[in-house]
């Protein structure tokens, strides 16, 4: 919507480079840290949006690094394709800068807690004032109001008071988090898919608006039919382990070298995955004929599934099930995850040169025929392209040697 100068602030002899082109003219004002927001930021900065991570002066920012050490593998891989600049909001003359690049930008994104935009002045009302266009994009730990809206946000809190930890784990073995940042990640990308829309929807309107999610929200819509068992049915969902709650059998059984998943959903697939075990005999076992009466009984089919699966290799029962058309896979350590033929086939692990050594990140898992995604520019150093940014919003040398002077760059 806007024509943005953001886009061409380089030297042509050192032009940002591009991501993708499918978020091409799109400029967003990332003030986002640690994980939930950047986890946002990365959706679009992956897709081609210029993106200007702003960072307090160095020196302003006191306290542990938020988000892990800026040269950790966390935080590279979660801040790459952006450019960065140092802007000190607090500063009445760092706000006034903000604003004005407010003007010229689509998107601001940030995940503070709820009341510190307003403290800051930086909140939907007054970015609007400058900007009928903006879409303001933010991330909290519990909403932005209410009676926990000021609480900060914490992945595990979230995953704990969302249910999730409830249902993950052995059967009476107590709450478990789940090994991923699972609330963070997910309010992250569902805040990315409102931006989305609300762009799409700024085509028609011509305004912005805007856009805000959860931790909390997040994870409870991501108990999907966990959460649509009690919502419908009222059933309080228990802790499975690795059964599948409602599929019988799925879960995991021992082979002689590992272990492997197998998913019999299904009458038709348990009668092939008996047949490929060399067991037809359970199919006449009116213990388990159909799958109520396996699910009622899934302890002793689990057990006679483990005795026969513990008798061959994992690859040996990965390629006679799958051959038979039963879901069968390996479980893998996260080596083997990214060294399995088939990730490396999708290519998911994208490779950029620094210091002429080769970095991996984790690229998007979408594919666009037209307008794929890559990893095109390391994460910057802080400040690394304020000089640039701010001459293309007509700052002169001297005015920008005289806001670094005053700390407000």
């Amino acid at each position: 919507m806007n024509d943005s100068p953001f886009a061409t602030l380089a030297p042509e002899t050192d032009a940002a480079p591009r991501a993708s082109s499918a978020l091409a003219g799109i400029t967003v004002l990332d003030l986002t840290r640690v994980r939930s927001g950047p986890t946002c930021v990365r959706q679009l900065a992956d897709w081609g949006a210029e993106v200007i991570k702003i960072e307090m002066p160095e020196g302003l920012d006191a306290g542990d690094p938020m988000g892990g050490p800026r040269d950790g593998p966390d935080f590279q891989n979660l801040h790459r394709n952006k450019r960065g600049m140092t802007l000190n909001l607090k500063d009445p003359e760092g706000l006034k800068l903000f604003l004005r690049l407010v003007e010229k930008a689509d998107v601001v994104v940030e995940n503070f807690r709820p009341d510190v935009k307003d403290r800051l002045g930086i909140n939907y009302a007054a970015l609007e004032k400058v900007n009928p266009g903006i879409i303001l994009a933010s991330i909290s730990g519990f909403g932005q109001d209410g009676p926990y809206a000021k609480r900060p946000g914490f992945d595990q809190i979230a995953q704990g008071m969302g249910g999730l930890m409830s249902i993950t784990g052995l059967p009476g073995q107590g709450p478990v988090r789940v090994g991923i940042p699972i609330a963070d990640l997910c309010a992250g990308i569902f805040c990315s898919q409102g931006i989305m829309i609300a762009l799409l929807e700024r085509q028609k309107s011509g305004r912005g608006q805007w856009v805000h999610t959860s931790l909390l929200e997040a994870q409870l819509f991501m108990l999907d039919f966990q959460a649509a068992r009690w919502l419908m049915a009222g059933d309080v969902p228990k802790q499975a382990g690795n059964n599948h709650p409602t599929s019988i059998p799925t879960g995991v059984f021992p082979t002689s070298d590992g272990h492997i998943n197998i998913a019999a959903s299904g009458q038709r697939i348990w009668e092939r995955s008996a047949e490929v075990l060399g067991r037809k005999d359970w199919l006449a076992n009116p213990d388990y004929a159909t799958g109520s009466a396996r699910s009622k009984n899934r302890d002793t089919l689990n057990a006679e599934i483990a005795a026969v699966t513990a008798t061959r290799t994992s690859a040996d029962w990965v390629e006679a099930l799958n051959e038979a058309g039963v879901p069968c896979g390996p479980i893998n350590a996260i080596d083997q995850a990214f060294e399995d033929v088939q990730s490396k086939h999708l290519g998911i692990a994208r490779t950029l040169e620094r210091d002429g050594k080769p970095v991996q990140y984790v690229g998007q898992p979408v594919q666009l025929s037209r307008t794929p995604s890559a990893v095109v520019s390391h994460p910057p150093a802080i400040g690394e392209h304020t000089d640039a940014i701010l001459k293309g919003v007509g700052f002169s040398e001297a005015e920008i040697a005289e806001l670094k002077n005053k700390n407000v760059v």
